[in-house]
Order: structure tokens, then C-alpha cells, then sequence
């Protein structure tokens, strides 16, 4: 008993309130998110498009999604991360209310471009708020517990959704719908404002003001988003292609919603344990080492055909996600300048609706023109991201061991 009170407090006590209400909202918005699960299966079952221009219109969700992720780092940094939050969340609710009872398919594409937007404005306020609130010490702590709940949210809603799917579209919309709103309402009762009021923002040596250029400059910093990208395309898969891929063997859309309950199970049993696990390794060897896993498992699709071989790849590519997820988010938050949090949290969180566009627009096609060969495709990307890192792991930790000594100076002066 004393051990395992031990390890509870090793892996979540300490950390402020306001990160928990942060952390049940999203919790709350993720059990609910069933729709863009199915996305794809519903216009080509229900609408009856073909899979590559349903993965067209999936991907206006990721354009929207791009410009949201931006859009949402400014804001969070300019209004406030509760206020950005609250506006993308109420703004989301009423726009897939009005998705479920859509029927035109450029009616379709158009709301969910701007779904896209408003769901992805809330990442880099979420984000930037945790690093607000949580000591630098306990970041990585925190950022896996909230990997651990968006997973836990996820695997309800794949479990629900497999059923609703079957039962009712409608439905699915519509539970989504009610999901953000509850979120919304968790968020305006609890979550207080957490950015620090600058009244000048110093300008750089050049005479412009640090802003969201800043970030795009940074060839550090860029780097690391460029192969998060390319993990962001392999994660993809599974809510964009793998659905087709399973529907082509003959499998069931509850078959669909077991495959990503599984790996939604396996995190939330097993991704607590992750920090003791990875905390004496370097964070490139960490990632390479999960991407790699993650390949591997969407390679091994090339010869999936029933139920069992998608399980079995699922824990594979599942097991590479639970590694990667506390490094991946703690490095982002090392590299970034505490007056541009929300900014740089905005450029990283662009791999996210980029992959999104890219990921069933051009999968769509390489699924239809290469059919399982396409999984080799997708292994091969994962291994050049593992490369990447082992590459770029290097020069990026030294620039964080930098930054975290420059941080340090001033709290010497003053003592």
C-alpha cells in the first residue's frame, strides 16, 4: 500500500487545481468526441462518396484546423488562454449541431473547415495554460496525465461510438455536440485566467516584437515540428484510413471502434507508468525509439485481413504513442519563450490539422491505388522520423540545457 501511494504521488500529486479543471475538461470534451471518428465511413456510407473525395472533404477539416491552430496561439497569448477556450468550445458545439443535419456534401466540407478551426483553437491555450500553472519540474508529470486523459476520453468515445455509428449518424453528431458544451461549461466554472499581463512587450534586436514569426524562424524549434509532422501522419491513420482499410477487409464499424478502444485501454492502463519507465533515457532516443514502434505497427497492416492482426498492430503502434507523448510535449515547452507560449504551442500544434489534410486527402488516394501496399508507405515514413530524431536529438538538447541555464540566471541575481 505504501508503494503504491508512493507511485500515485510520484505521478500526479503535487500539481495546482487549475490543472485539474483544465484536465477534466478535457476529459469531458474527449469522451464525447465521436464524430470525426467516423467521418469518412459516413460519407461514403451515408452520402455516398467515394473514398478519395471523402477523404477530400475530411481534409477541409485539417485546413480549417490549420488555420485554427494559429489562430488560437495568437488569441491565447492576446485575449487569454480561459477566454480562447471558452469561444472555441461554444463556437464547436453549435457548429456540429448544424453538421448533423446537413446533407450536401459542399455544405458538409465547408462546416467542417470551420469545425476544424474552432477544434483546434483550443490546444495551444490548453497547453500554454498548464505551463503556466505547473512548476517546471512536474511539466512532464502533468503533460502525461493529459495525454493519459485525452486517451481515456478517446476510448469512451470509441467504444459508444462504434454503437452509435451503427444506430444512428445523427446521434453521433449531436452527443459530440452536447460533449463541447459540457466541456465549455466545466471550463467557465472553474478555470480562472492564467496569462501573466505584460504591460510592453520588449521589442527583438531586429525592432520587430517577438510574435508568431519568431517561432517560424526558429530552425531549432522547426526541426523538432517537422518530425512531429510526420508521427502526426502515421497517428492520423487510424481515424482516417484504417476505417476504409478495415471496411475493404469486410470488417464492421464496431470492429473499427474495438481496434481504437484497445489502444485507448492500453494507454489509459499503462501510461502512467510511463515516466519511471523513460525517465533515465534521452528524449531522442525515447522518440526514435516510439516512432519506430509506431511504424511497425501500421506496417504490419500490409498483411492484416481480420480482426486479430489490426489488434495485434494496434498494441504495436500504441505502445510507440505512450512513449512518445511526455518527451514530445515537454520538448516543446523547453524551446519555447514564455511571453510566445501560446504562439510556438500554436506552430507545433499546426502538425496536428496538417496531418489531418494530408493524411486522408493523400491517403485516400495511395489507399485506393495501392490498396495494402499503402501500409508500407506509411512504415517507411515512420522510420525516416525515427532517424530524425537520433539526428536532431543532439543540437536540440543542448538548446534546451541553454535556455533552461539562461533561465536560471536571473533567479541567482536576486537572491
Amino acid at each position: 500500500m505504501h508503494g503504491l501511494r508512493r507511485w500515485w504521488d510520484d505521478t500526479a500529486g503535487g500539481l495546482p487545481a487549475t490543472f485539474w479543471y483544465l484536465w477534466t475538461g478535457l476529459l469531458i470534451n474527449r469522451a464525447g468526441a465521436f464524430a470525426l471518428l467516423f467521418l469518412s465511413l459516413y460519407l461514403t456510407s451515408a452520402r455516398d462518396a467515394s473514398p478519395s473525395l471523402a477523404g477530400l472533404v475530411v481534409g477541409a477539416y485539417g485546413i480549417g484546423g490549420a488555420a485554427g491552430t494559429l489562430l488560437g496561439g495568437v488569441l491565447a497569448d492576446r485575449w487569454g488562454r480561459r477566454a480562447t477556450l471558452l469561444a472555441a468550445h461554444l463556437a464547436a458545439a453549435g457548429l456540429m449541431a448544424a453538421l448533423a443535419f446537413s446533407r450536401h456534401l459542399a455544405v458538409i466540407a465547408v462546416l467542417a473547415a470551420l469545425v476544424g478551426v474552432v477544434h483546434s483553437m483550443p490546444g495551444p491555450a490548453f497547453v500554454a495554460a498548464i505551463v503556466d500553472v505547473v512548476p517546471q519540474a512536474a511539466r512532464s508529470r502533468a503533460f502525461n496525465l493529459q495525454f493519459w486523459a485525452f486517451n481515456l476520453g478517446m476510448a469512451v468515445a470509441s467504444l459508444l461510438a462504434g454503437v452509435l455509428a451503427e444506430a444512428s449518424f445523427l446521434a453521433l453528431f449531436l452527443v459530440d455536440a452536447g460533449a463541447t458544451l459540457a466541456a465549455a461549461v466545466v471550463i467557465a466554472l472553474t478555470v480562472p485566467e492564467t496569462l501573466a499581463r505584460q504591460a510592453v512587450t520588449p521589442r527583438a534586436v531586429t525592432g520587430r516584437r517577438p510574435g508568431l514569426h519568431t517561432a517560424l524562424t526558429d530552425r531549432t524549434f522547426l526541426a523538432f515540428v517537422g518530425l512531429t509532422f510526420l508521427l502526426a501522419v502515421l497517428t492520423m491513420q487510424t481515424s482516417t484510413i484504417m476505417p476504409l482499410a478495415m471496411r475493404a477487409d469486410g470488417l464492421r464499424p464496431s470492429a473499427y471502434g474495438l481496434v481504437v478502444a484497445l489502444g485507448g485501454a492500453l494507454i489509459v492502463v499503462g501510461q502512467l507508468f510511463v515516466p519511471r519507465l523513460i525517465e533515465a533515457h534521452r528524449s531522442s532516443t525515447v522518440l526514435a525509439v516510439s516512432t519506430g514502434l509506431m511504424a511497425l505497427g501500421f506496417g504490419t497492416l500490409t498483411v492484416a485481413d481480420g480482426l486479430p492482426l489490426y489488434l495485434g498492430a494496434a498494441v504495436v503502434w500504441t505502445v510507440g504513442q505512450m512513449l512518445a507523448a511526455p518527451p514530445n510535449a515537454q520538448i516543446n515547452a523547453d524551446l519555447a519563450p514564455p511571453r510566445l507560449r501560446a504562439r510556438y504551442q500554436s506552430v507545433f500544434y499546426l502538425t496536428f490539422p496538417a496531418a489531418s489534410f494530408v493524411a486522408p486527402a493523400l491517403g485516400g488516394l495511395s489507399l485506393e491505388h495501392l490498396g495494402e501496399r499503402h501500409w508500407l508507405v506509411v512504415g517507411g515514413l515512420g522510420l525516416c522520423a525515427a532517424a530524425g530524431h537520433l539526428l536532431a536529438g543532439g543540437p536540440r538538447e543542448r538548446r534546451v540545457a541553454a535556455l533552461r541555464a539562461a533561465a536560471r540566471e536571473p533567479e541567482k541575481v536576486h537572491r
